[in-house]
């Protein structure tokens, strides 16, 4: 039984995973890092901490992970460096930032880093680990998707992460290109923000912030704006809807 902050944390009740992930640990206060150690550890990752983000990206490049866990807050190189630098190396490493920043805007900041998921310390060491399977999960099903999606005029490589309208190439941010995917997989469904919180987020909604307005906004920009028929449709007080008719 081990705690942080006013969080109790208890990894014996928690299963044991069924196969040895590894997991990279990029935090540079080490009590935090030898709990999220200790604590993956003794339900059955493997893992290796770094204490600063050269260092973690260092680890990165020299060896195979299932997942990162990574702290903004780094000597050397911030959280949002090194996932940009882990995201143009390998697009489908699941990264998951555990962070005492809480804003809204640092939330963005790490969604466009290419980051997963996002957690605010103190944590809950049970949610933690439900996120950790979500995307590890996540990543296999990755593996498995076909190789581009089409809708409308619209065309998007899995591989590459290009998206192409009409011919024209989008330029998207790593969690811009996961909304599209997921909005392009449910066309014509009418998908709820409680949907893409917990399906591109991997996390619950919060009634409190607008990020996802905030990126619904943003991708409506890049894939309508300039385009003659509108694919992104506001459904007022249900969500919103991907469809070439409103």
């Amino acid at each position: 039984m081990f705690t942080y902050g006013l969080t109790r944390y208890d990894c014996k009740i928690l299963p044991i995973v069924s196969q040895m992930e590894n997991i990279l640990i990029v935090e540079d206060e080490k009590r935090v890092a030898d709990l999220l150690k200790a604590g993956l550890e003794e339900i059955g990752y493997n893992t290796v901490v770094a204490y600063d983000g050269i260092m973690g990206l260092r680890l990165f490049q020299s060896n195979d992970f299932d997942l990162v866990i990574s702290d903004i807050v780094l000597p050397g190189i911030d959280g949002f460096e090194l996932c940009r630098e882990i995201r143009s190396r390998n697009r489908n490493l699941p990264v998951l930032m555990l962070t005492a920043l809480g804003s809204t805007d640092d939330k963005l900041d790490g969604f466009d880093s290419g980051a997963d998921d996002y957690m605010v310390k103190p944590f809950d060491f049970r949610e933690l680990h439900a996120r950790i399977k979500v995307l590890l999960r996540r990543a296999v099903q990755k593996e498995d998707r076909c190789d581009s999606l089409a809708y409308a005029d619209i065309v998007i490589d899995m591989n590459k992460h290009n998206v192409c309208r009409g011919g024209v190439d989008i330029k998207l941010t790593p969690k811009e290109f996961k909304l599209l995917v997921f909005m392009v997989e449910n066309a014509e469904k009418v998908i709820s923000r409680i949907d893409i919180a917990e399906k591109v987020w991997n996390t619950h909604f919060d009634t409190g912030t607008n990020f996802i307005d905030v990126y619904i906004n943003y991708l409506r920009k890049k894939i309508d704006k300039g385009f003659g028929k509108k694919l992104i449709h506001t459904k007022p007080g249900i969500g919103f809807i991907f469809t070439t008719e409103p």
